[in-house]
């Protein structure tokens, strides 16, 4: 008779059961796996057969035949070496544990029988729990995230020596219970109090944080740009726990939670080279992987030098950063990962970097301008709601002794206007003024008259399209609630309007 032991798969962020289902044959000695593995998982048949001899036990000389069910889903990675040695065990009479029904394994085995870490265990133990697991055996390496799951007992095996002697009751594991100290320091933060000068742009990165609106920062170099971007973490709200678990599972199936890591409670921030491909920032594979604009979701995506980037990875954000999620179809299959994020781009205004600039002669003829310009799309540029002009920073601010104001203080005016959105939006899933939806905006973005005359003569001078009319009065909405007003004033509309200076048709007069 056969033996059945519990393990997960995993899909994207999709987790499942897997059966492994073993049994052998009066035949010629052979060893096969079944149910659609990959050529990791049948390379478990080498791995499995040298750690048992390695940990003191006899492989059996019959047809042996273990299958992953359901046997119509593609099964991946070497984290079902464990269930299989189990079953191995098991199907042979060389162990005799009792009833493994509640129980489930994951983990790589080594040839001496170590256990290494897998990816994506986080969101296979919320699936485990869904289905019922009480009990967890992981990797010691991934057992604090997999303790994250309430109500599931997690184990961390270190070999499989350790896991047979807790199977069999002679010396128990003790459950990992999560750490209250798992939590990322704070401290690594960069402080806005090191920015020298730049009060224009400290302002309109404080709107965005508060709105979590799009930014595009541009000027010449040394202005400063990249040590805003930087900064910007700094000032934002703190993630809530369902935050911090979305985070925490994308990074898991990523493999990029350090060793014995837990909870990722601070904003992501990402700052992918320019000669990243379109699959790096969207994400690919055979089975696709979290790229870029996914491990920065609930946080900051930083694009230094915008038009350096090739059009297809630049135009590849589009549709991720207006609807927060990036749908990847491959041969097998179609899934979709989430990235809710801020989206801030630095860019010199030239190729030389100086058109503009007060005291330093710009070398570009106006045709390599308009061609640098250009390499930035309508489109694109549409999605950004703020268009930063960031100057040079003068001498005598930069020799002042005086402290700037502190990203601490900045971030008490931030979480002002989000408690003001959260009180807005309770009940409509809306989590930001950036996230406002076009037939929403008259409700949530009330103008006066004075407003709504100024927004009409800048929509027909400037040339705006639809989307900068929406993205102005969401800033304009934002502007407004870090003032501390429910309607939103000339004034307000007049500090939004100068964020979009740099529309298609205003940028090339």
């Amino acid at each position: 008779m056969g033996i059945c032991i519990n393990s997960m798969g995993l899909y994207g962020m999709n987790a499942y059961p897997v059966q492994v289902e073993a049994d052998t044959l009066r035949a010629l000695p052979s060893f096969d796996i079944v149910g659609l593995p990959d050529a990791s998982v049948k390379e478990s048949r080498d791995r499995v057969r040298i750690a048992l001899k390695n940990c003191g036990y006899e492989f059996p000389a019959t047809k042996i035949t273990v299958n992953l069910a359901p046997a119509d889903v593609k099964k991946s990675g070497p984290l079902y070496d464990v269930p299989i040695f189990l079953a191995m065990l098991c199907i042979t009479g060389q162990l005799a544990c009792g009833d493994l029904s509640d129980s489930a394994f994951l983990g790589e085995l080594s040839l001496d029988g170590s256990v290494r870490p897998v990816n994506g265990v986080l969101p296979m133990a919320i699936e485990a729990k869904k289905n019922g697991t009480a009990s967890l055996f992981v990797p010691q390496e991934n057992a604090a995230e997999a303790s994250l799951v309430s109500g599931l007992n997690v184990y961390g095996v270190e070999n499989a020596s350790q896991l047979i002697a807790h199977l069999l009751g002679h010396r128990l594991l003790t459950p990992t219970l999560p750490e209250a100290g798992s939590e990322e320091s704070t401290d690594a933060f960069l402080d806005f109090a090191d920015v020298k000068g730049q009060t224009a742009a400290k302002r309109a990165l404080e709107i965005a944080a508060a709105g979590s609106h799009n930014a595009l920062m541009i000027g010449p170099p040394g202005s400063g740009k990249s040590m805003l971007a930087k900064r910007l973490p700094s000032i934002l709200p703190d993630m809530t726990f369902e935050e911090s678990m979305e985070v925490t599972q994308l990074y898991s199936v990523a493999g990029l939670l350090g060793q014995d890591s837990g909870l990722v409670k601070t904003r992501p921030f990402r700052a992918p080279h320019h000669t990243v491909s379109p699959a790096g920032l969207s994400g690919g594979g055979s089975i696709p992987r979290p790229g870029e604009v996914s491990l920065a979701h609930h946080g900051v995506l930083f694009l230094d030098e915008l038009p350096e980037f090739s059009r297809s990875a630049m135009e590849i954000l589009r549709q991720p950063v207006e609807d927060g999620t990036v749908t990847i179809s491959r041969a097998s299959g179609t899934l979709s990962y989430p990235c809710s994020i801020m989206l801030i781009a630095a860019m010199n205004p030239c190729p030389c970097g100086y058109f503009g600039h007060p005291t330093r002669p710009c070398t570009c003829t106006p045709n390599q301008v308009t061609r640098y310009l250009s390499k930035v799309s309508g489109p694109l540029l549409d999605r950004l709601d703020l268009h930063i002009d960031v100057q040079p920073v003068e001498f005598e601010s930069l020799s002042s002794t005086q402290k700037a104001e502190s990203s601490t203080e900045i971030k008490k005016r931030v979480d002002a206007a989000r408690k003001i959105q959260n009180h807005r939006f309770a009940g409509s899933g809306i989590v930001s003024n950036s996230r406002i939806p076009a037939a929403k905006l008259s409700e949530f973005c009330p103008m006066d008259l004075s407003a709504q005359k100024l927004l009409k003569s800048a929509f027909e001078k400037l040339g705006l399209s639809a989307r900068a009319y929406d993205r102005i009065m969401k800033v304009a909405r934002t502007i407004a609630d870090l003032d501390g007003s429910e309607t939103i004033s000339n004034a307000h509309i007049a500090e939004a309007i100068q964020y979009r200076s740099l529309d298609r048709k205003y940028w090339q007069r």
